[in-house]
């Protein structure tokens, strides 16, 4: 069973079918196969009918007709009834409401993603339990850390992460965040969301982390997939990503082609964040400078789609 569902029940987590389902393949995974959690954002949930991340991005073969709907385990390399590729578990937790109900609820779902890890550290020691998130999904991830007494968390991809340098350098700070590997991926076309909720949810100013957390660590790079000189380091790696289309997108981080390439060489294959960073450049790009930018042929938003 390469997929299992797992949600958050407030701070616990719930998975469906029982435990018994994780054990059991726990227990059948070969030395080093990967164990990947995936995290959706905003406005999903998993008790609402329509709006569930299990018939989405979190699906093997997603059923809801969506452009933004492409299958997360499949092209991290889950789908086969082999146990070598790994277990993928499709996180789900109660994203939907407003902005600020999300955002505190987020925290509350990082109490339940730290119980799950714990629970696979204890059904398999040493288990080190990989991330991909995006947007509030970050703050989940992030805000886990704290519940975490051992170095469970091994790497987490960020998406277009919706949370703040505070509680993030406070998340890195704790035993389990000094322990684990953040790649923060960013892009320009994301600013007009990350301006958004600076306005609009932190009660102290503070900065979104699509401008990176301007720290300078080992565990924690920011890899800006829109920015011409990112994109060229990453070829002679085996990346060939294209250049983005759009100039306001939220979700282009995982739509856009060749993306995949490179979580998976990060999840699965462990790809050193030194060598990303001897070759990727440090310094964001200002924002609104996508935005802005000399109008180029195309539109702004693509043809018949919200950003």
């Amino acid at each position: 069973m390469p997929l299992l569902q797992i949600n958050a029940d407030g701070d616990v987590p719930r998975c469906e079918g029982g435990w018994g389902a994780l054990s059991a393949t726990l227990a059948a995974l070969p030395e080093g196969a990967p164990v990947i959690v995936m995290i959706h954002g905003f406005r999903f949930s998993p008790t609402v009918p329509g709006q569930s991340p299990h018939t989405h991005i979190l699906s093997l073969e997603p059923v809801q007709d969506c452009w933004k709907a492409i299958s997360w385990p499949r092209h991290l390399g889950f789908g086969r009834d082999d146990s070598s590729q790994g277990l993928c578990i499709a996180f789900g937790w109660e994203a939907r409401g407003t902005i600020w109900a999300a955002y505190a609820e987020a925290a509350r779902a990082g109490a339940a993603l730290a119980a799950l890890m714990t629970r696979i550290d204890a059904l398999r020691p040493g288990t080190r339990v990989e991330v991909l998130a995006h947007s509030l999904g970050a703050r989940v991830t992030l805000q886990a850390l704290a519940h975490l007494d051992r170095p469970i968390l091994g790497r987490a991809v960020l998406m277009a992460a919706a949370e703040f340098r505070r509680p993030t350098e406070a998340a890195l700070a704790t035993p389990a965040g000094r322990a684990a590997e953040f790649v923060n991926v960013t892009s320009r076309e994301n600013d007009l969301f990350d301006f958004l909720i600076e306005r609009l949810v932190p009660l102290f100013p503070d900065r979104a982390l699509g401008q990176g957390t301007g720290r300078g660590s080992a565990n924690w790079i920011d890899i800006q997939l829109d920015q011409t000189e990112t994109l060229d380091a990453l070829v002679p790696l085996g990346h060939r990503i294209p250049a983005p289309d759009l100039r306001i997108c939220h979700w282009s981080l995982y739509l856009r082609p060749g993306v995949f390439g490179l979580y998976r060489a990060l999840l699965r294959d462990h790809l050193p964040l030194a060598t990303l960073r001897e070759r990727l450049p440090q310094r964001p790009s200002r924002r609104w400078s996508r935005l802005f930018a000399p109008p180029r042929l195309g539109s702004i938003l693509p043809s018949g789609r919200e950003a």
